[in-house]
């Protein structure tokens, strides 16, 4: 008991050991378990803030177009952000935490703004990660240890993109598939509305949002079309990036 306390940052000297597991149990109720953050750093719910775009709106043409860009990230991604604050704005204590942190602890969260905080915290984090994802100099494929993971797991590069595209066309309604690193391999899934893999502590290496509102203007229903063209703007030194923090954590 000394010894864990110590690390957790208390003074144990002079203290009864009935004071001190008081304290123990008091902080440990507060703790949530830390998580890798998907967007690189950790999103701060103090407060939630709309990340600028890292290229113009017309930069991912002719795959994605200029007014879904704007309208994807100005209202809808907005809209996340300020309904996260709102969720949030009776609670400080929970707006010292990490969005990733929140999110992998949904059940510590009040149960008034559980659900609009998953719903939108969700939002905000897999938007977050999305616009870093992808880059006018993407496409291509990845390399070095991520491709040779890849390939071991799923066979080649192409194989892996078929079944990727398979899983997006394959969610019903709205949601996000995901290429995933879970313990030690990699594996793709799909989640419903902004559910997040980190609500179940896995990490995602890379996400496509399948919601209508990321390709319905240009592609209409044909979601497999917008599944395929969607490579052509992978930004895969990012992805590789992801890769590796996951490997190191």
């Amino acid at each position: 008991m000394r010894k864990l306390l110590q690390q957790l940052g208390f003074v144990v000297v002079g203290i009864t050991l009935p004071f001190l597991l008081v304290i123990y149990q008091a902080n440990a109720q507060t703790q949530t378990t830390p998580v890798l953050a998907p967007t690189g750093s950790a999103l701060s719910a103090n407060p939630a803030q709309l990340p600028p775009l890292p290229y113009a709106y017309n930069a991912l043409e002719p795959y994605i177009d200029a007014q879904t860009m704007q309208l994807h990230h100005d209202k809808h991604h907005a809209t996340y952000v300020n309904n996260v604050n709102d969720a949030l704005k009776d609670y400080p204590d929970l707006r010292t935490q990490s969005m990733e942190s929140l999110l992998q602890n949904l059940d510590k969260l009040p149960e008034k703004i559980r659900t609009k905080f998953r719903n939108n915290g969700g939002g905000h984090l897999n938007h977050s990660m999305y616009w870093q994802i992808m880059s006018p100099q993407g496409g291509g494929a990845p390399t070095g240890q991520l491709a040779q993971e890849i390939t071991k797991t799923f066979g080649s590069f192409d194989r892996f993109k078929q079944q990727f595209n398979q899983a997006g066309a394959d969610r019903f309604g709205s949601g996000w598939v995901w290429l995933v690193r879970r313990g030690e391999k990699l594996e793709i899934l799909s989640t419903p509305n902004q559910d997040t893999p980190l609500m179940e502590g896995i990490y995602p290496i890379m996400g496509n949002d399948v919601w209508e509102h990321a390709y319905y203007l240009k592609y209409q229903n044909r979601r497999s079309e917008y599944l395929s063209n969607w490579w052509n703007v992978v930004n895969w030194s990012e992805i590789a990036r992801r890769y590796d923090q996951a490997k190191a954590s």
